[in-house]
């Protein structure tokens, strides 16, 4: 019997270890949505202001379902606000006052045309902890450009860095300089609210380009071009660092990555294929030599896998205790034993489809765990909630009446 994955219930009530942190998030699409989901996860109250026809991230829907905003958005609250309007600003300015941390993901000065800027938070609030997400930065001469993911996967390096040496650049199949900047965020934010509530300190602004981490996570390579005056080339699966890497194909069509960044590992994938020989061929016998005649090496190791079929290549490997894998795609992870028995994979509740697989709470802590909470919410699901007792029963329904407040548009 297909082994499923691991059910599991919200629980309102669960209290995380960031519970009594307010976070009120402006910000659209992923980056902002990606790091305020971890703060919501263990535990913080997100307030998530949307427009009155929601984030942009509920448009990106399979089959009519916003499968985005719901992995992206469990355990966060939804106020739909026109913040256009004087009215809808001066209420997130009443949020902000008990908030401990505000993330925004306008064009850099956008904020400060709402008479939202950091200087007047602080003047309301001076322990806020404010994330400015851009794609440039809040300074440089390409602050005002538009800064979605493409451009920076593509301005930062990675792109020119990706695919193979015969083809063009290859951009990533998902938001990765999104995902990159929103983890460092999160990091980063929890060393500024360390700051206030440990040190005493005050809040402060967080100048987050998407840029920023992206380059960062790629290493020394500004480092080896100062040393080499070279330009990485492209190389596919292959590491410029350490070889064998790669992935290769088995007889059956599946495919395996390989890797054998030590010497040892190396020596032993060459023994265990039946080429012992190759270990003090001068064209094998170091790191360096075997990266410099990767090619080579890459056909030799093919050619064995080619003649085995993906799992007489897998026990073979793992007995010979050799660094190797499947490649899988996503219908053979979500019924992968190991998934499943790590719970990697969950399903929770979901009104539109049943159960919803997504991930869990990421990373799993032993004292203090995140939990699941609520599922992401509708547009404006909080209005009332949140603002009625903020704002009192009569200017509430005045500024719903007016649309400042808005139950949201429907699909």
């Amino acid at each position: 019997m297909t082994k499923k994955p691991a059910k599991k219930s919200f629980t309102p009530e669960a209290r995380g270890p960031l519970n009594g942190v307010r976070v009120i998030d402006l910000s659209r699409l992923v980056a902002g949505n990606v790091l305020t989901l971890q703060l919501a996860d263990f535990g913080a109250e997100v307030i998530k202001i949307e427009p009155p026809e929601g984030d942009t991230l509920r448009s990106w829907r399979v089959k009519g379902i916003e499968t985005a905003w719901k992995v992206n958005s469990r355990n966060k609250k939804s106020v739909a606000l026109d913040l256009r309007s004087d009215a809808g600003r001066a209420i997130v300015r009443e949020l902000a006052k008990s908030a401990q941390i505000l993330v925004e993901s306008f064009r850099p000065g956008v904020l400060e045309d709402m008479q939202l800027a950091p200087a007047d938070l602080h003047a309301i609030n001076p322990k806020l902890i404010i994330v400015r997400i851009s794609g440039w930065g809040q300074d440089g001469r390409y602050r005002h450009k538009p800064g979605f993911g493409t451009l920076i996967e593509g301005y930062s390096g990675f792109a020119s860095m990706n695919g193979f040496s015969d083809r063009e650049p290859v951009l990533p199949p998902m938001y990765l300089a999104d995902a990159i900047a929103a983890l460092y965020g999160y990091g980063a934010v929890m060393v500024a609210l360390r700051e206030v509530e440990m040190n005493g300190g005050k809040g402060q602004v967080m100048d987050l380009p998407l840029f920023d981490p992206l380059f960062s996570v790629l290493g020394p390579q500004a480092a080896n071009h100062k040393l080499t005056g070279e330009v990485k080339e492209r190389t596919g699966s292959r590491s410029t660092n350490a070889a064998p890497r790669n992935v290769y194909q088995t007889r059956d069509g599946h495919w395996v990555c390989l890797s054998a960044s030590t010497q040892g590992m190396a020596e032993r994938v060459l023994v265990k294929i039946g080429r012992p020989e190759l270990v003090k061929d001068p064209k094998f016998a170091t790191n360096i030599e075997r990266v410099r005649n990767g090619l080579e090496l890459d056909s030799i190791i093919g050619g064995f896998i080619a003649e085995r079929d993906l799992a007489t290549n897998l026990k073979f490997f793992d007995e010979a205790g050799v660094t190797i894998g499947p490649v899988y795609d996503i219908s053979q992870i979500v019924a992968d034993d190991y998934v499943l028995e790590r719970e990697a994979l969950i399903e929770v509740p979901d009104e539109e489809m049943g159960e919803l697989p997504t991930h869990p709470i990421v990373p799993r802590l032993s004292g203090t765990p995140g939990a699941l909470k609520t599922p992401a919410p509708k547009i404006g699901e909080h209005n009332e909630a949140l603002l009625k007792s903020l704002l009192g029963a009569a200017e509430y329904d005045k500024l719903c009446q007016s649309g400042v407040i808005s139950k949201g548009k429907k699909k």
